[in-house]
């Protein structure tokens, strides 16, 4: 969709899916009110929210799964139709296989729901399975596998057409470390390749390290979006990660107005709004011992997170 410049005149739109307006209700409850944001070839978007923002909501309204009470997804610049659906990937927070047939013949069945030829849909099948660990598990039922195995098998799913839009919800819940590390591989590889890829997470430190780019809603409405490093660099506000060697942290009780975040041991966070904040706290923890870290630095992600949403 063409969007004006400052000066008014129409610029082409680099998005490939958009998200305009999104408005839903059901019933009393307000699911999306005004939902609008973009996802871009080799974007990796992180997708935030508390639980009942409006995610899955906004999620499910990308492939028609809800019809939206106002607004409407586009797909590069067009309304969104079931041709173009198929060139999406979706891999929903309740997974949709089938527990009794084989691993190999479910890919190949999904490629085929998205108009592969049954050979082009098993060589894709078994090159997903041996991407992501499985390949010597294409002939097993899907209820033989483990949780963790199971969610590859999702992920490859919403993969084996090659997409060039890709959406998941929490994908990496439940997963082992082993499990994530795979998971956020694949999907930062399909962005490296261009594909538009964006997941919600609650694990906000995986989100961090993952996406170059956050949109973090609430109440159905987008109250924060960007790149992850842009958010951290323009909070109004800094933290101050102290070390004092066996204090305990109990120096940090003597100073009056000050705003704990954090006590591990010997290691505090605190909030600062001011450099004479951060000369006061310096002094006082000099006087307490020996200081062993002492880190000034913008919000993290999740303390982003926090105060976008009002926690």
């Amino acid at each position: 969709m063409d969007r004006p410049n400052p000066s008014g005149e129409l610029i082409a739109s680099s998005a490939v899916l958009e998200l305009n307006g999104l408005s839903k209700r059901f019933g009393d409850v307000v699911a999306l009110d005004g939902c609008t944001f973009s996802l871009r070839p080799g974007q990796l978007l992180g997708f935030l929210g508390p639980n009942g923002a409006g995610k899955t909501t906004a999620m499910r309204s990308v492939f028609g799964l809800v019809r939206p009470d106002f607004g409407a997804v586009h797909w590069h610049g067009e309304p969104v139709t079931a041709t173009s659906r198929l060139r999406f990937g979706y891999m929903p927070e309740q997974r949709g296989l089938y527990p009794r047939m084989k691993v190999h013949d479910q890919l190949i069945y999904f490629g085929r729901l998205h108009g592969m030829e049954r050979t082009v849909a098993s060589d894709s099948a078994m090159s997903l399975l041996e991407e992501l660990g499985l390949g010597d598990r294409a002939d097993d039922r899907l209820e033989e596998l483990s949780h963790g195995n199971q969610q590859r098998v999702q992920l490859a799913a919403a993969l084996v057409h090659d997409p060039e839009v890709l959406v998941l919800d929490e994908p990496f819940s439940g997963l082992d470390p082993l499990g994530v590390e795979s998971l956020a591989g694949a999907l930062a590889e399909r962005a490296d390749a261009g594909a538009a890829v964006m997941f919600s997470s609650h694990q906000l430190d995986l989100v961090e390290d993952l996406c170059e780019d956050v949109v973090i809603i609430n109440r159905g409405t987008v109250v924060l979006d960007g790149p992850v490093r842009k958010l951290r660099s323009d909070s109004p506000v800094r933290y101050l990660d102290v070390e004092v060697k066996g204090s305990e942290s109990r120096w940090i009780d003597t100073l009056e107005n000050i705003h704990v975040i954090t006590r591990d041991g010997d290691r505090t966070r605190v909030e600062v709004h001011d450099h004479d904040g951060v000369s006061r706290l310096a002094a006082a923890a000099e006087a307490a011992g020996e200081v062993v870290h002492f880190a000034f630095e913008p919000p993290n992600l999740s303390e982003v997170f926090r105060r976008a949403v009002g926690q």
